[in-house]
This record gives structure tokens, C-alpha cells and sequence, in this order.
């Protein structure tokens, strides 16, 4: 490794994937740019192969990566893992003999559910569950009087099929036609109803974190997910069923709701051992429901919930591995 004098730092940065892209990709990169010195150059996590500049550390914590050909990083880039995802549909992809040789060499690596912990410690790379980076957000909290007593609903129940999305080319209405998606459009609208009272759901302010695709720089793409943040830092209350709204929430200590409508093996991957942390609304593919705190029918305007405390002691062992990995200097 270069002298830390002259090492150089970088934060990732993400491709587009279709015609929306997820702003919470770059909520991930505002957690680890919170422990760099400073932002010598943005690296696009699908071009990491092919990256020939100066020496440079970078945190890799996130999805690995829709670009499987190209995923091994450059020789020239030193990363720390942690909170690292390997989803199972890339996994049969990602983890070659060569990437798990690479991998190898940075082990124990930190994983951000246990479903890559168990998939790497069967490859034989030593590894452990570190959570989600974004629970270290806690620079975003308010103080008591800045907290308003709005509600925020973000894409609740996304992964259900709408007509909007089905709309949108016609591969996805296609799509929708042999899985049978256009069969369940609906369902997640009588969800929601079943879920949420009318009256927190006339109050309520709802968000997405897409954005359409083709219409950002990456600087207005990280000013928009800062924006987010502070955003959710002065809500009474959030719901919402993206885990990069949820967790950051935790770390905020703005009182949050996941609710699970999840049941593909590339979600439940996602998920495993970052769930616990939440207060938890299960929903089946029938629209019963069960919670993990006391509700005693639905959510409602009164509804109170006071965030589990895990998150905490998982964020301060995230905060010291990204603090020793910029202090080392060989």
C-alpha cells in the first residue's frame, strides 16, 4: 500500500438501470463519505475493473454488482469490505475462482446480512455480519422541536405489480403477462387499505426514492438522497418498505415501520439479519398481516413506535472498522 500522504480517496457512484434509478444507492455512499478525509475521485461501482488512476482506498459497502463481468476491482484500488451484499442472482456470477482469490485476500470481510456471511464461509472466505453502513447516519438528527408531526409513506409494498409499471415498455407488460403479475394488480392498493387506517392515509405524505433516469449529475443525485435524509429526520413518523429508508431512519432515530410484503429469494437474501432491527409489519401474498411490536388492528394516526435499539451497537462496530481501515497507513 502507498503512503497514506499520498493516498487518494474515493466513494462510489452508481449506472442507471432502466428508467428510474434508486437515490438510496446513494444514501449508501453518503454513509461512507462521512469517514473519508476528503472525495479525490467518484468510482462507478460497475466500472471498478477497469479503473487506472492514482493509488486509491474506498469503502465497498452495497449491492455487488449488476456488472458481473467487470466486477474484480483494479490492483489499484485498496477497499474495505463491509457491508457487502452479494445477491443470489449474481452470486453464481460474482464469486469465481478469481474473485474469491480476490476476496481472499481482504477477508474477514463485512457483510451486511447473513446470507452473504453463510454464501462466502462456504467458498471458504472468512467473513462476519456487519449491517447496513447507513445505520451511522446519526449526523441527520434534529433536535425535538424540528420534528414536525407529518407522516412520510415511502413506496410502500413496491415490489407489488401496478399498471404504471407494467406500462412502461412493452418487455414489461410482457413480463407481466407470463408471471402473472397483471393478475395482482390491485392487491397492493387493498394491502395498504387493510394496513393503514383512511385517516393516516388522507394525512399522509407519500415518497419515492426513484427518480427518473437521464436527468442528474451524481453531484445532484448525492444532494437529493442528503435532502431525503433530512427529510425523514424531522417526521413523526415513517412507513415504508425500502430498507435505505428504514435503516438510515434507525440511525436518525426517526420512528419507522417496515412493512414486508417480500417473498423472492433476491429480497429475502437482502434481508437477512437487517430485519431484526426494525419494527416489522409481515404481509402474505393474501394481504394478512402480523407485527412484531403491538398493533392492535392498524396503522393509524395515533400509532406510536419506539425504534429497537440493535441498530446502535451494530452501527459503533461499523464506525470503528471504517475509522481504523482511513487511519491505516501501511
Amino acid at each position: 500500500m502507498v503512503n497514506c500522504v499520498d493516498m487518494k480517496y474515493g466513494l462510489l457512484t452508481y449506472t442507471e438501470q432502466g428508467r428510474r434509478f434508486n437515490i438510496g444507492d446513494y444514501v449508501q455512499s453518503l454513509a461512507a463519505r462521512q469517514f473519508l478525509p476528503r472525495v479525490d475521485a467518484l468510482i462507478n461501482r460497475e466500472e471498478m475493473a477497469v479503473y487506472d488512476g492514482d493509488p486509491i482506498k474506498i469503502i465497498l459497502n452495497g449491492w455487488f454488482t449488476h456488472n458481473v463481468v467487470n466486477w474484480v476491482p483494479s490492483e489499484k484500488i485498496h477497499p474495505l469490505f463491509i457491508s457487502f451484499h452479494v445477491n443470489s442472482s449474481a452470486a453464481p456470477y460474482i464469486l469465481s475462482r478469481r474473485a474469491l482469490e480476490y476476496l481472499k485476500r481482504f477477508e474477514p470481510i463485512g457483510c451486511r446480512d447473513q446470507y452473504t456471511v453463510q454464501l462466502l464461509e462456504q467458498k471458504g472466505i472468512g467473513a462476519y455480519f456487519s449491517g447496513c453502513l447507513t445505520l451511522t447516519l446519526d449526523t441527520y438528527t434534529v433536535s425535538q422541536t424540528e420534528i414536525s408531526d407529518e407522516c412520510i409513506i415511502v413506496d410502500l409494498l413496491y415490489n407489488y405489480p401496478r399498471v404504471s409499471s407494467l406500462l412502461e415498455d412493452w418487455k414489461a407488460l410482457a413480463r407481466g403477462f407470463i408471471s402473472g403479475d397483471v393478475l395482482d394488480i390491485g392487491k397492493r392498493s387493498r394491502f395498504i387499505k387493510k394496513m393503514l387506517t383512511p385517516a393516516l392515509l388522507a394525512k399522509a405524505r407519500f415518497e419515492t426514492q426513484l427518480l427518473p433516469a437521464g436527468r442528474y449529475t451524481d453531484e445532484q443525485k448525492f444532494a437529493a438522497a442528503d435532502g431525503l435524509l433530512k427529510f425523514y429526520a424531522r417526521a413523526r413518523l415513517v412507513i415504508t418498505s425500502r430498507i435505505h429508508c428504514a435503516l438510515p431512519c434507525l440511525a436518525i432515530g426517526t420512528p419507522v415501520i417496515f412493512i414486508n410484503g417480500f417473498d423472492s429469494i433476491i429480497d429475502i437474501c437482502r434481508f437477512q439479519g437487517i430485519i431484526n432491527l426494525f419494527n416489522t409489519v409481515d404481509v402474505d401474498r393474501r394481504g394478512n398481516y402480523k407485527a412484531n411490536f403491538e398493533l392492535p388492528g392498524r396503522i393509524d394516526l395515533n400509532t406510536k413506535v419506539r425504534n429497537p435499539t440493535g441498530g446502535k451497537v451494530v452501527a459503533e462496530h461499523l464506525r470503528e472498522k471504517c475509522k481504523a481501515f482511513i487511519a491505516q497507513t501501511d
